[in-house]
């Protein structure tokens, strides 16, 4: 297996992100890529961002999505930084766990950031600059490892819609976020996945594309059959 050296930290597994839209169903797919590649004998970790309830920027992102933290979802590049922040605490146990196992897996990672806040730019229909300014300020600045691979799970924004919809009905205290119950943002959000995907931001990446059920045909080779 290759081996980077990142920052004095030798770095031997794959870093590996599932990204999509909210309800796209990447919990579920991380759940059940590990479990299986567990099975196969493949040493997997896996994270979530942002990691609420464990990290402070983590929480505030929280408090301003549920406007608790007055205007400060107003600004583009202020809630950029706060999500960059949060992977940038978790630097330490991301070198640990790909130092540890053969893979991380992550629900959302950089592109996440740079999809979210480009689409509430306007984009893709007023093209701006802010993923390579997301690029800067998390792999460059803040040190964040790129990706192996990154997933995206291209599930319809109505469909993703209707899911969140019903976990915020079925867990008591979910309501939807702003940029949750943004219909508008979701679409453009998917949009610039897809142009992120095209372009290979950061890494290669594999679109899965869900079947009438909702099935995506993914086995746990996914995690290593990486280039």
């Amino acid at each position: 297996m290759p081996c980077l050296c990142l920052r004095m930290v030798c770095v031997v597994g794959r870093l590996i992100v599932i990204e999509g839209l909210d309800g796209s169903g990447k919990q579920t797919l991380a759940r059940s890529l590990a479990t299986d590649a567990r099975s196969a004998g493949i040493r997997v970790a896996t994270l979530a961002f942002p990691r609420y309830g464990v990290g402070v920027h983590a929480d505030l992102i929280r408090d301003a999505l549920y406007g608790r933290l007055g205007d400060l979802t107003d600004s583009v590049h202020g809630m950029a930084l706060l999500f960059a922040l949060d992977r940038r605490d978790a630097l330490p146990d991301i070198h640990q766990a790909l130092d540890q196992h053969d893979v991380l897996l992550l629900d959302r990672y950089i592109s996440a950031n740079a999809a979210y806040a480009a689409a509430r730019l306007g984009a893709p229909d007023i093209p701006n600059d802010i993923a390579a300014w997301v690029r800067e300020l998390e792999v460059t600045r803040f040190g964040l490892p790129q990706p192996d691979l990154q997933i995206l799970l291209d599930t319809d924004p109505g469909t993703a819609a209707l899911r969140a919809r019903n976990r915020a009905r079925a867990e008591a205290g979910r309501a939807l976020d702003r940029f949750e119950a943004d219909a508008a943002l979701q679409q453009r959000t998917s949009a610039m996945y897809a142009a992120l995907a095209t372009q290979e931001y950061l890494s290669p990446w594999r679109v899965l594309q869900p079947g009438p059920d909702g099935h995506v045909e993914a086995t746990p080779d996914l995690l290593t059959d990486v280039e």
